[in-house]
């Protein structure tokens, strides 16, 4: 396909029954696997919808973390410092606990805007 212009090649795709899109206000993309998680957070993502298959293209440089399972119990420590902290209740502070993997800092960070 050297030398096709994008706006011929969008046309070839069409016929085919192709559509492409990107998705706009994407914040951040999770890719789960047994003992890590890839996260885009300045992802691009494209949508290619063809008949029978849709498929995603995610574009970004991933940051890696540890995966920690749903079933995380935190230290009431350290649900009362996030408690103090970020000035909120104890069910808030376990809900941003468990979203921010046990992060403290960004357990505290989340609940307060920043």
């Amino acid at each position: 396909m050297r030398g096709v212009s994008p706006k011929k090649l969008k046309q070839m795709m069409q016929q085919l029954g192709i559509n492409v899109e990107e998705l706009d206000d994407v914040e951040e993309v999770v890719i789960r696997r047994a003992d890590v998680e890839l996260v885009f957070r300045d992802a691009n993502v494209t949508v290619v919808n063809a008949p029978g298959a849709k498929t995603y293209q995610i574009v970004g440089t991933p940051e890696e973390r540890p995966r920690v399972t749903e079933d995380v119990v935190f230290s009431e420590e350290d649900v009362n410092l996030v408690m103090e902290k970020a000035g909120c209740s104890e069910a808030e502070a376990r809900a941003a606990l468990q979203d921010a993997k046990g992060d403290l800092a960004e357990a505290i960070m989340r609940l307060c805007g920043d």
